[in-house]
């Protein structure tokens, strides 16, 4: 008899599973900071030097400064984040978190 093959997991149920505190992100009390954060931001990158102005929301992300890696007070600090546009998120700001700077 041969053996089963592994059950694929899906890359989130994964990161769910080593990162319980991701749970966070799926709140109506995280939503309504996101949206909060977009509008004092003026729903514009902040990133230096960008200034992209987005009005699809889904095209932003409001972003941690310092990485809160489940610490709550930081993953709910409004002072700890700022809005990104998806480029400069996926981009410059987890290539500056690889090299262990903030962006």
């Amino acid at each position: 008899m041969g053996s089963l093959p592994a059950p694929v997991r899906s890359t989130n149920a994964e990161r769910s599973t080593y990162s319980p505190w991701r749970k966070l992100y799926n709140t109506a009390r995280w939503r309504s900071l996101r949206m909060k954060i977009f509008m004092r931001d003026g729903f514009t990158c902040q990133w230096p030097g960008c200034g992209h102005v987005e009005g699809n929301t889904s095209l932003l992300v409001a972003d941690h400064r310092q990485p809160h890696r489940g610490d709550e007070a930081l993953f709910w600090d409004e002072g700890n984040l700022w809005t990104l546009c998806k480029p400069h998120h996926d981009g410059a700001k987890q290539k500056a978190e690889r090299a262990g700077r903030r962006g």
